[in-house]
């Protein structure tokens, strides 16, 4: 079976956000596993802003990149800059791609205005995840 890894900083929203959709759109096609170079703990909205689309992410967990060292990915998939700086060797013979979401963790103003951010980036994950696993999971 396909085995993607999805990596980030803190494994908290980004990666959380697209394990969640890639899970989603992949239905059982492949196995689905999410890592930070840091773990700071899934985060509150991202698991309420996926609720809101329907997908339960509370179940997930903030792992390290090093509890993957042994699992042969097929793709790694980086979800920002900082993970991608600090971990540009994944032992592994995944193809590895980029895209560089904004961090919604770091939004400002109210709490409106804060899932508003969670839910634009959210947006962006869903509409990647689903064209990744379209293109590569046939």
């Amino acid at each position: 079976m396909t085995k993607i890894l999805v990596l980030c900083t803190g494994n908290s929203c980004r990666s959380q956000i697209a394990e969640g959709y890639l899970r989603h759109f992949a239905n059982n096609k492949a196995e689905i596993y999410s890592a930070g170079v840091e773990t700071h703990g899934v985060n509150p909205r991202a698991i309420k802003i996926m609720k809101e689309d329907g997908i339960d992410i509370s179940g997930h967990t903030s792992n390290h990149i090093d509890e993957y060292t042994d699992i042969p990915f097929d793709y790694v998939i980086t979800v920002c800059d900082n993970a991608k700086e600090r971990c540009p060797y994944f032992p592994s013979s995944a193809e590895k791609f980029h895209y560089n979401f904004p961090d919604p963790a770091k939004a400002t103003g109210s709490e409106d205005e804060i899932l508003d951010k969670f839910r634009e980036v959210r947006q962006m994950i869903k509409d990647y995840s689903s064209a990744f696993v379209k293109e590569h999971l046939k």
